[in-house]
């Protein structure tokens, strides 16, 4: 039995590596660094890392030289245009989340004293008991968590190779590398211990479900076409060879497992929860980025492996697309937290992205991938305005009828929180407005009208609830114990500041960005 030798093309791969090296530098500096030093030793390793890789992006998308992609490692990876594009998006977002998840700043609380008011948003000690005398201890000591930070890198590498994967082995195994340090950090939460360890379980029984469905249609498809790689596949399905039953059950099954990840209606159950529960710097990272890589894994799945099978898959989506943004679209104006609101709100707006999948054509291509990076800057500036919103002990203070009159004493945090809302809504002169318009052209396009109606009524109705928190903080009476905002460091504040001023500026000048995602609109097949 002669086995070939791997070949693997480190060049086209150096981004992933250089975000999985950092990740297990991290590793190494939680084992061997003085606890005191590693703080700092992980942010710089972070920021250095993801920065570094970012312009290993550029590189290779400057290096494409004309053509559509490379193929690495066998046919294991693919470097095309859409996976350098989403890889790209990842690692800003990524930047982001970091940098919100290194914020450390100290507030006052009412009484002026220091320690309440602290943003640190992960526990001292996860292993601890919630309300032990270990934690308590611990706490007291001031201990600074600092395993978020390789773990939320391995997570990022996970991602990037998610879209990039070229057979579903490969993506079955980013998925489960992206997933797993995902499941730990939601139950890290310094206060709300309970609800967070209760959201860690919930997304880790849940997303191995989902995983089990992904991995069983991987399976069926193999034992449809005698092959994993998704171009081989697609030439198994335009010849006709195979059993085409065996073919669908596959499809569907992957389907589920990509499905759960971005939060389609009905795979949707766990979003609000843990979006609640989780860490809200980890709510933010999670709820922009594993968005973006599930969308580019399902666009690669759909555009590449099963083009054939659109006339069986789209009614599918279809149907998922329109029960997504009317569930997610009802079920937000009944909420009464501003965290279960948001989370409600993704779950819409991923009905509103299905729509771009859903076109099947290179406009519903790149429209997608615009919404994706337009969403994710939005969504980490909206958590990371939530996480400023702080009661008398210091937690976070999001039930929503608290927020009233915020904007009378806080109007500068009132008004970025609002471009969010506004950018949500599709608002014209912000990013969401141009991100529906481009999908739904799309979608049109392609010939799904009807999904465009129901689209644009859906975001009519949405719009109520958006502006119902807008008219809540700047024309409605504080309680008595109002909540106060508490002067983050500069971590924050630049992650708020970049966020904001993208959301607007993609509104008001959107024609880069565009020009950008219409050169990266074709897979390599």
């Amino acid at each position: 039995m002669n086995l070939p030798t791997p070949v693997v093309e480190y060049d086209l791969l150096s981004p992933m590596l250089i975000v999985f090296g950092v990740a297990i530098l991290g590793v190494l500096v939680e084992a061997f660094l003085p606890r005191q030093r590693r703080y700092a030793a992980q942010l710089m390793l972070c920021l250095g890392g993801l920065i570094a890789a970012l312009v290993a992006v550029v590189m290779l998308a400057r290096d494409l030289h004309g053509t559509i992609g490379h193929s690495a490692v066998m046919g294991a990876v693919v470097i095309d245009k859409p996976a350098l594009f989403l890889q790209a998006t990842i690692l800003l977002v990524g930047v982001l989340g970091i940098l919100l998840i290194a914020e450390r700043q100290i507030g006052t609380d009412t009484d002026g004293g220091n320690g309440a008011r602290g943003l640190d948003g992960f526990t001292p000690q996860a292993s601890a008991i919630p309300g032990s005398v270990a934690e308590q201890l611990v706490t007291k000591a001031g201990v600074i968590q600092t395993e978020v930070f390789p773990l939320t890198m391995f997570a990022i590498g996970g991602m990037l190779l998610f879209p990039a994967a070229d057979d579903l082995l490969t993506m079955f195994i980013a998925l489960e590398v992206l997933s797993l340090p995902l499941y730990l950090l939601c139950g890290l939460a310094r206060r709300n211990r309970l609800l967070s360890q209760e959201a860690a379980l919930k997304y880790f029984l849940l997303g191995a479900f989902s995983s089990a469905f992904f991995l069983f249609g991987a399976a069926m498809l193999y034992g449809y076409s005698g092959t994993l790689d998704l171009r081989e596949i697609a030439a198994v399905v335009s010849a006709g060879s195979g059993k085409t039953s065996l073919a669908l059950l596959g499809t569907a099954m992957l389907l589920v497992g990509v499905l759960f990840k971005v939060g389609a209606v009905p795979f949707h159950s766990w979003i609000p929860d843990v979006y609640q529960g989780a860490p809200t710097p980890i709510t933010a990272f999670m709820a922009a980025a594993t968005k973006i890589a599930a969308f580019g894994a399902m666009l690669r799945v759909f555009y590449v492996a099963l083009p054939e099978l659109r006339d069986d898959w789209r009614p599918v989506l279809w149907a998922i697309a329109i029960l997504t943004m009317v569930v997610g679209t009802v079920t937000a104006i009944t909420q009464t937290d501003v965290k279960r609101m948001l989370a409600y709100s993704a779950v819409a707006h991923t009905g509103f992205i299905l729509t771009g999948v859903i076109a099947e054509n290179e406009s519903g291509l790149s429209s997608t991938l615009f919404y994706l990076f337009a969403y994710g800057f939005s969504t980490v500036g909206a958590f990371a305005v939530v996480s400023l919103v702080r009661n008398s002990a210091g937690e976070e203070d999001t039930a929503m009828a608290r927020w009233a009159g915020l904007g009378r004493r806080y109007p500068v945090v009132a008004v970025v929180f609002s471009l969010f809302l506004l950018a949500f809504a599709g608002i014209p002169l912000t990013s969401g407005f141009v991100s529906k318009f481009a999908v739904f052209k799309a979608a049109g396009e392609g010939g799904a009208i009807p999904l465009v109606i129901v689209g644009v009524l859906a975001s009519a109705v949405a719009a109520y609830f958006y502006v119902r928190v807008i008219v809540l903080m700047f024309f409605t009476d504080p309680p008595d114990d109002a909540p106060t905002v508490v002067v983050p460091s500069v971590l924050s504040t630049a992650v708020v500041t970049v966020t904001a001023a993208v959301t607007f500026a993609l509104g008001a000048l959107p024609q880069p960005l565009l020009d950008l995602a219409n050169t990266a609109n074709q897979f390599l097949r």
